[in-house]
């Protein structure tokens, strides 16, 4: 059942008062509205603009947007660096988009506590500089860090290369604030990694792809910076030997591995081959690679710690052939073949890309059941499947060569999808929520009392459903 639709006042009211709440260049209408606020990344471009685009320059004008919108039953979608990829930011027709670009910088970062306070509209990139500039890292990494912004990385719960050492965004976000669907501000910048006074209230808005409130400001966890790192590619021969490397790896390197990247043959032969500038430092042909890596802060001590446990790897028969990184450069160059994913888009379109997590076990069972699947519907289908791994997370794109957008059967291919997931109890979602592209399947990884439990929360703190409606969940 659809969720009930606010019902806005006449635009013409609306757009007269938020004139007189923004300065010139925070309000967008009509001919005005910049193509690029009508669609994040996944979604299609659509035919109908936002009623208006507001780029708020702060907490309080937020606050007054939400409170004149709340009054008015008018929906909102908030937005950050539309690099999402579950549609969860693309406006419908009527919505207001309420930009938080113009909200950046980075308070301050408290040497003391290893915090940093920054703004929602940061980029991941430009806070991760900052930090690094101070001697700290930010842990949180992903492809998109040079638009994507801390406030949609939080409401998202981003994930990332670097989970299997640091977590997901959840875990370095010590405090924030956030403003109700009402204007209320609530305010939590704490720094404390333990604060067990009452409710967690960060817990509320961490993930809630912007359907409780809009993130404003947080308070960031860093780690000592790394000054050192260890690069290896390696080929196996079986998904145990995979899973066996990785609990190798982490006792050997003492919870210094701090990424665990495995590919299939498919995805590794399509990258090597089809685009441009990727080498392969391994022959094709193996059945698994492995990037991985090892951060720390002394190469004398690290490299040789590193080789150790490769060598009793191969001594083991967990490895068939390694490459090492002799430099960053080549480091990077072997980064290159799992950041490749990038160019899928425009290489290989249409496809169908998932994000998924597994019990880290069954990994390997579910890419063989899912292949055996799909070729039984399409026997034609190139399916390639990358991941993390060592998080649960599995990645797969599925191509069916000679279709086109119009035709390409992506909800089929979804029912297959999403099925085997259910059938091996995983998530629908390892990193990229639910938006609009997985609420049908939310409930294949959901029980009937958790949507229960989080429409009671959203009619709590969205009354009149005026947050991205219609976005994660239908309400009854």
């Amino acid at each position: 059942m659809a969720s009930p639709a606010p019902q806005p006042a006449p635009s013409s009211a609306l757009l007269r008062e938020l004139a007189t709440l923004l300065d010139a260049p925070g309000l967008q209408t009509g001919d005005a509205i910049e193509t690029r606020f009508r669609k994040d990344w996944y979604a299609p471009l659509g035919a109908v603009p936002p009623l208006a685009v507001v780029r708020a320059r702060n907490t309080q004008d937020v606050a007054a947007v939400l409170a004149l919108c709340h009054r008015l039953r008018q929906p909102v979608v908030p937005q950050g660096g539309l690099t999402g990829l579950a549609g969860a930011a693309t406006p419908e027709g009527g919505e207001l988009v309420l930009s938080l670009e113009r909200m950046r910088g980075v308070e301050e970062i408290d040497a003391q506590a290893g915090t940093m306070t920054v703004m929602a509209g940061t980029t991941l990139q430009a806070a991760q500089e900052a930090a690094r500039a101070a001697g700290w890292l930010l842990a949180v990494d992903l492809g998109a860090r040079g638009s994507c912004q801390i406030g949609g990385n939080i409401a998202t719960n981003a994930g990332g290369n670097r989970v299997i050492r640091y977590g997901m965004m959840r875990d370095q976000v010590l405090g924030l604030e956030a403003v109700l669907a009402d204007g209320t501000v609530v305010s939590s910048l704490n720094k404390m990694q333990k604060n067990n006074a009452g409710y967690d209230v960060r817990q509320l808005f961490i993930g809630s792809e912007g359907t409780l409130g809009v993130i404003t400001r947080a308070v960031l966890r860093l780690a000592p910076l790394p000054s050192a790192t260890q690069t290896a590619l390696c080929a196996l021969a079986t998904y145990d030997d995979v899973v066996r490397l990785l609990r190798h790896a982490q006792r050997k390197l003492s919870g210094r591995l701090s990424a665990f990247e495995v590919m299939w043959a498919d995805f590794y032969g399509l990258v090597t081959t089809r685009v441009p500038g990727v080498r392969a430092p391994l022959p094709a042909g193996h059945p698994f690679y492995v990037l991985l890596d090892l951060q720390g802060n002394d190469a004398s001590q690290d490299a040789p710690v590193f080789e150790s446990m490769l060598e009793s790897a191969m001594e083991a028969g967990l490895i068939q052939d390694a490459a090492v990184a002799s430099s960053h450069k080549e480091a990077q160059s072997f980064w290159q073949l799992r950041d490749a994913v990038a160019e899928f888009p425009v290489m290989w379109s249409p496809n169908a890309a998932y994000d998924v997590s597994l019990p880290i076990g069954r990994i390997g069972e579910f890419a063989e059941t899912l292949r055996t699947r799909l070729l039984a519907v399409w026997p034609h289908a190139e399916p390639v499947n990358f991941g993390h791994v060592g998080d649960s997370n599995l990645h797969v794109s599925v191509y069916l060569p000679g279709a086109t957008d119009l035709d390409f059967p992506e909800h089929e291919i979804s029912d297959v999808m999403y099925g085997v997931v259910r059938e091996f109890k995983g998530s629908v979602s390892a990193e990229h929520g639910i938006g609009f592209h997985k609420k049908p399947y939310l409930h294949c990884s959901r029980t009937p009392q958790e949507l229960g439990l989080m429409r009671l929360i959203k009619r709590a703190l969205d009354p009149h459903n005026i947050l991205s409606p219609g976005r994660v969940f239908d309400l009854d």
